[in-house]
């Protein structure tokens, strides 16, 4: 499947079995809702997908118990572009024997852990084409040929042994998801183990507080809804711990999802989203932003809420509750004790005026989003083919070249990092099954169906 070599030397490979027409960097839902697309065209072509991870698995830092999806189960990996397709939750839900028993929980909402269960299905019917534990390193024009360029040399590393190694494809898709945000005051050092990423906080919390009995103090940052889940689940997980939530906005605001707003999401919003002017594009964002940025579900408020509540119930001084949601607070800064336990600075924003946590925090849970860039590290030796140096993409996500730089059957595409041209949904699930199609439609054109007919039943 990959083609070793232990130093940067080699020329690209000859062997035309490493030929790819298509490598997809990273093998997350966006590269699986197109794997399923090109299964579903039959498409004939020479397809790999590379990924970090050792097995598929989505969002493993926060499978929490009892979280549920924020979408309804019919925008899955195909249903939108294609309900008669194998791929459908409802076939999954049938496949596992669970049909008739999920209709009787009356919702559209599945478990966060179910959901993940069915793309692990989905993927592992491609597990053949895919990758595990190997880390993209770069993507480069191969050869130095006149003429338009024509294929990319992929080059990946061996998470455990750090062995590289090199495929030659025509079209390569980068999707390989957010990197971890944090807060430029915790972010002087980011090997910190006291500071927990959401996207780590389900795997590293039960070996980092290992005595659910024991009193520890710990801390929350972020105003949306994964700092919620977490606050919430702490509690749980540690109730006779101090824990507080503190975030910079004057309280916990819900999420907006009611349906005439959430057409923002639909599939077809993209295409009038990509023709605005760069202004309008930013105006739109910023008004549908309660959407989906440092918002949290209704449903969870209340019962964040109610356990407030109930606190103030026995004891009046909030000052002395267990569980605390702090506003207008910002970390901009901490401090490590003798002991290694952190410290907080953190400045009001509301007036400005900065000070320090009073107690000593034995870990910090950061839910502050994530960072879309992380393309640009892999694609930098392709820079100097772009339009205006910047990494800007047609409506089919296909980058923007210089002119007659690359070759038409030939490019390279972005998936998950374009919400400033394609809207809210880029970085999304809702959109992921038609727009995997989209992907078929552009890179090999030729499978290209009529929608409407294709989906008559």
């Amino acid at each position: 499947m990959l083609i070793e070599h232990t130093n940067g030397n080699e020329g690209p490979g000859q062997d035309t079995k490493e030929h790819y027409d298509l490598v997809c960097i990273g093998f997350g839902p966006a590269s699986l809702a197109i794997a399923i697309a090109l299964h579903d065209r039959g498409v004939k072509a020479r397809v790999l997908y590379i990924e970090r991870q050792r097995s598929f698995i989505w969002h493993a830092g926060m499978l929490l118990p009892n979280a549920r999806m924020q979408i309804s189960f019919l925008k899955d990996m195909a249903t939108l572009r294609d309900p008669t397709s194998k791929f459908t939750f409802i076939n999954y839900l049938k496949c596992k024997n669970r049909l008739v028993a999920f209709t009787n929980l009356s919702t559209f909402l599945p478990l966060r852990e179910e959901y993940n269960d069915y793309m692990t299905w989905c993927a592992d019917h491609f597990a053949e084409y895919v990758a595990y534990g190997q880390e993209t390193v770069s993507v480069t024009p191969t050869g130095n040929q006149k003429g338009p360029i024509r294929s990319w040399r992929v080059v990946s590393e061996n998470i455990d042994t750090h062995a590289k190694s090199f495929v030659i494809t025509r079209h390569v898709v980068v999707a390989v998801g957010g990197k971890p945000k944090i807060p430029s005051g915790l972010s002087s050092d980011l090997s910190e183990p006291r500071i927990i990423h959401s996207s780590a906080y389900a795997r590293e919390v039960p070996h980092l507080l290992e005595n659910p009995k024991q009193a520890y103090n710990l801390a929350v940052v972020g105003g949306g809804q994964s700092a919620a889940e977490i606050f919430n689940d702490l509690q749980s997980r540690y109730p006779a711990s101090y824990i507080t939530l503190y975030t910079g906005a004057s309280a916990l605001k819900p999420s907006d999802d009611s349906p005439f707003v959430n057409e923002v999401f639909d599939p077809e919003r993209v295409d009038s989203f990509y023709g605005l002017s760069e202004q309008a594009q930013q105006k739109s964002i910023l008004s549908d932003k309660a959407t989906n940025y440092g918002v949290v579900r209704p449903e969870l408020l209340d019962r964040l809420y109610e356990a407030m509540y109930h606190q103030r119930l026995h004891q009046p001084d909030e000052s002395k509750w267990q569980f605390r949601i702090v506003p207008w607070r910002e970390v901009i800064g901490f401090e490590k004790g003798s002991d290694s336990r952190i410290r907080l600075r953190l400045k009001n924003t509301c007036y400005g005026n900065v000070s320090m946590t009073d107690s000593p925090i034995d870990l910090v849970f950061v839910g502050t989003g994530y960072e879309r860039n992380a393309h640009e590290k892999i694609l930098e030796p392709a820079r100097p083919l772009l339009r205006d140096d910047k990494f800007v993409v047609e409506r089919n996500y296909r980058l923007r070249f210089q002119k007659d730089a690359v070759a038409n059957d030939c490019g390279l595409w972005l998936q998950g990092c374009c919400q400033s041209s394609h809207g809210l949904s880029d970085t999304l699930l809702s959109i992921l099954a038609v727009r995997g199609g989209e992907m078929v439609d552009s890179i090999f054109p030729e499978y290209k169906t009529d929608r409407a007919s294709s989906l008559k039943l």
